[in-house]
């Protein structure tokens, strides 16, 4: 028997799975991290030198990978950067405004009782939202809101991480381009570990005149491309519970193992791993039709801070801290709701009616 014929397992159920709960439970876990931060209890838990929300970053970047590439393989290119785009930055831009011309006013006159000032003292609103509105994080604060909060003049931490993800978006629109890409997990395979040694040699990619914003790519670019490698591996051979189980064992044994970029090695085993996992937990019907994780991802950050400016969660004990974080939770559920309902579902609706047929290239079939 062949390694491929003892290796084949099922194929993905691409209908019928929980990645949505899963990205729902990550996003909730990035908003469980900050809760120590925004009410300044410290670092919180950390595994080998990241936050809890780091390695939720990881798990939504890996996840990303996969169902990116399948997108890229499956559409022509300029049906897929519009679905893309329509993805990121409708809502993206509205949380923007809402930050600007809602929270802001709102935090404004708890603070100081007035919103004199507001509208022309740096950074103001309207220069947070323009300044931003690439998904290059280059403004946090919005005059002088938020001035005395434990994490101070930040209305949103998360946001920074959408510009890199969308810069992985248009790697493998690039990529999809190639036949060799198309055709084979090998280009991908080349690319991951390209990227993995970038993160490894962070210190030489500083010394070479290259900024943060780079070195921040090659950290989480990896995750992507992991899950990118790992879906040609299960278009070719479906998802097998035993690779399953080994991949999640794997990817514990390398990120405990492998001081720095561990994380970053073990991303097309965690990858198949949480694929795996979406495959045999079930996940609640309305999640698997309402995909509400990217407006609780986006939204949690503003949430959290408003709820700290009111006096929540800010010294109040371990109880406190928890019924912060539950607040927390059932607020930016219901914004996220909305973000869905309002924003992005109808955002994607409107372009899904337009025709698209494949983009169609010669011998276009996966193999490893």
């Amino acid at each position: 028997m062949s390694l491929s014929a003892a290796l084949k397992g099922v194929p993905y159920p691409y209908r019928e799975n929980s990645l949505n709960l899963f990205r729902l439970v990550l996003a909730a876990t990035v908003l469980l991290a900050h809760s120590f931060y925004t009410t300044g209890n410290g670092d919180g838990p950390h595994l080998r030198g990241e936050n809890l929300g780091g390695w939720a970053v990881a798990g939504f970047f890996v996840i990303s990978g996969f169902l990116i590439t399948r997108s890229r393989l499956r559409s022509k290119a300029g049906d897929y950067l519009l679905h893309r785009a329509t993805r990121i930055f409708p809502a993206f831009i509205v949380c923007l405004i809402v930050t600007a011309v809602l929270f802001g006013p709102l935090a404004m006159l708890i603070q100081y009782g007035s919103l004199q000032g507001y509208a022309t003292t740096a950074v103001t609103p309207v220069e947070f939202v323009w300044s931003n509105i690439t998904l290059y994080m280059n403004e946090y604060s919005i005059g002088r809101t938020l001035s005395e909060l434990p994490y101070p003049a930040v209305w949103n931490g998360s946001l920074w991480t959408l510009y890199y993800e969308f810069l992985c978006y248009v790697l493998v629109w690039c990529l999809g381009a190639l036949a060799w890409f198309r055709r084979s997990a090998v280009l991908s395979l080349i690319i991951f570990v390209v990227a993995t040694a970038a993160h490894a040699s962070g210190s030489l990619l500083t010394a070479l005149g290259l900024d943060g914003s780079f070195v921040l790519f090659a950290k989480l670019a990896p995750f992507f491309l992991g899950g990118a490698c790992v879906y040609f591996v299960i278009e070719r051979l479906g998802v097998n519970q035993w690779l399953g189980v080994s991949s999640l064992a794997i990817a514990a044994a390398q990120i405990l193992a492998i001081p720095h970029w561990g994380g970053q090695a073990s991303a097309p085993f965690l990858a198949y791993g949480l694929l795996w996992l979406a495959t045999i937990i079930p996940q609640p019907r309305w999640v698997g039709t309402n995909d509400v994780s990217y407006g609780f991802y986006i939204y949690a950050w503003p949430v959290q801070q408003l709820l700290v400016l009111i006096g929540l969660g800010a010294g109040d004990g371990a109880l406190g801290f928890v019924v912060y974080n539950l607040v927390a939770i059932l607020v930016t559920f219901s914004l996220a709701w909305l973000s869905w309902t309002l924003i992005e579902r109808p955002a994607m609706n409107r372009i899904r009616r337009r025709p698209a047929a494949p983009e169609r290239v010669s011998g276009s079939g996966t193999s490893l």
